[in-house]
């Protein structure tokens, strides 16, 4: 990509006096995000490597809501008044998304996704062959891999400040259970399966219990781990209480189709989805 454009991106964003001249620049960023040509965060080359967050790309995206008007528009009978139009041309591209899901402009779709009543928002980014199940929701800058199936009112956060913040992310052939909430840049690796109800923020502690001993970690499950939600004792002042946790109970197979290994993950270890 322009160094050129990145520096205008990240001088505008230090100094919003020069947004005025940069706002073709920041039109520009937002038509490559709309079109795959750019992405938010890129994926590292081997499975156990860090993403690439791209801090300017995020800055491009504010100074975006900063450039735009306030429009009216009509669809049937609904009525909207946004600033930010949603994505066209989605014949074109080979997608598929279900009234009265929405996909607002600068969020890119790989050919064969498919977009339910859902909602997917500026900056995301959505793997061929994977669903966005109906009231799931895709936030700001999230990207979620191929053959991804967000189940039944997800909520994937949206991280849009600090610029250099990791967005959640969501790996290929992960499957994510009914209401699941994944926010604050957690990572979801490679073919995990996350149950109903489990709730990932960047401080809720995991508990791999698959072992003797329980290991702890934050922000992150492996690859093709299995994720039920669980509850911890902790003490208060006004007495012992159960926190929230998520528990990792299991490893969905490798060596079998993707479909045959859910099947197994569900059935092995009782996981709700």
């Amino acid at each position: 990509m322009s160094d050129a454009l990145r520096a205008t991106i990240e001088a505008a964003y230090a100094d919003r006096s020069k947004l005025e001249s940069a706002a073709s620049a920041v039109e520009e960023v937002i038509a490559l995000l709309d079109r795959g040509e750019l992405r938010v965060a890129t994926p590292p080359d081997t499975d156990d490597g860090e993403w690439t967050v791209h801090a300017w790309v995020k800055q491009a995206i504010l100074l975006y809501f900063g450039i735009r008007k306030m429009e009216a528009s009509e669809v049937g009978p609904l009525a909207f008044h946004d600033k930010i139009p949603v994505k066209k041309d989605l014949s074109a591209a080979g997608v598929r998304v279900v009234p009265p899901g929405t996909v607002r402009y600068g969020a890119f779709l790989e050919r064969g996704a498919i977009v339910m009543p859902g909602y997917v928002n500026i900056g995301a980014r959505v793997g061929s062959g994977s669903m966005v199940d109906t009231w799931a929701t895709v936030g700001s800058c999230a990207q979620i891999g191929r053959d991804v199936h967000l189940a039944g009112g997800v909520g994937i956060g949206g991280v849009l400040e600090p610029p250099g913040a990791r967005p959640v992310i969501i790996e290929d052939g992960a499957f994510i259970g009914s209401r699941v909430v994944i926010v604050e840049g957690v990572r979801v690796g490679k073919g995990a399966v996350i149950g109903a109800g489990v709730v990932l923020t960047s401080t809720t502690l995991i508990l791999d219990v698959r072992g003797k001993e329980p290991v702890e970690r934050r922000g992150s499950i492996p690859p093709r781990a299995i994720v039920i939600p669980g509850v911890r004792q902790k003490k208060f002042p006004a007495g012992e209480y159960g926190v929230p946790c998520a528990l990792i109970v299991g490893e969905r197979s490798a060596s079998t189709d993707q479909k045959v290994s859910l099947n197994a993950a569900l059935r092995d270890y009782d996981v709700p989805v």
